[in-house]
């Protein structure tokens, strides 16, 4: 009878014992698909910033040609100024709301920079210019760049998301917190070619 009462205890503090430790597995786990989303997403907001530092460079080259569209400057300066001070996200608030609002401020001095550009093209001594020449090849090579960290954070987000949502995984990630998160989407449209007329 006490043998079997001991058994009882010891498989019982065995299962409590497993428990415990697939918990604390578990949970290190999520913590570390959490994390590496932080990262990821660091790495995407860093990119993004230096798109944006190298912009006042950029424009300080074009100032040079006299007769330049100041209008296409102004919208490119305001575009750049906006995106940096209004759009700051906590990588822990990664909601479907905040990631518009990001992909909106990047949005729009993606389309200020692109209009910068086609301007530039009526400015032939600009174009031979050798500083904005390479201002406009760190800006493509930035804008490559974007691409990948972005591409990098939507993969760290479905790894997190996938293990947060899986069974019974779900049921630690709920009871500490940890809700899923939010990716880079497609823009409306982008998933059709565009039409090319000559």
């Amino acid at each position: 009878m006490k043998g079997t009462r001991n058994l009882t205890l010891l498989i019982v503090l065995g299962l409590v014992l497993i428990l415990g430790v697939w918990g604390c597995s578990g949970y290190n786990g999520v913590v570390k698909q959490d994390e590496n989303v932080k990262n990821t997403w660091a790495n995407v907001q860093s990119t993004y910033q230096r798109r944006a530092d190298l912009i006042p460079n950029l424009v300080n080259t074009v100032k040079g040609e006299a007769d330049f569209e100041q209008k296409t400057l102004i919208q490119t300066i305001e575009a750049r100024y906006k995106n940096l001070n209004s759009v700051k996200i906590d990588p822990a608030n990664l909601t479907t709301e905040n990631i518009a609002k990001f992909q909106q401020a990047q949005g729009e001095l993606s389309s200020a920079l692109s209009r910068l550009m086609v301007v530039v093209e009526n400015y032939p001594n600009l174009k031979t210019n050798e500083g904005f020449r390479n201002l406009q090849a760190q800006l493509e090579g930035t804008e490559n760049r974007i691409n990948v960290a972005r591409n990098d954070f939507n993969g760290a987000v479905n790894t997190y998301n996938t293990k947060v949502r899986s069974f019974p995984m779900n049921l630690l990630a709920g009871m500490f917190g940890f809700k899923v998160k939010e990716g880079f989407k497609a823009e409306e449209g982008a998933d059709k070619a565009p039409e090319v007329k000559f």
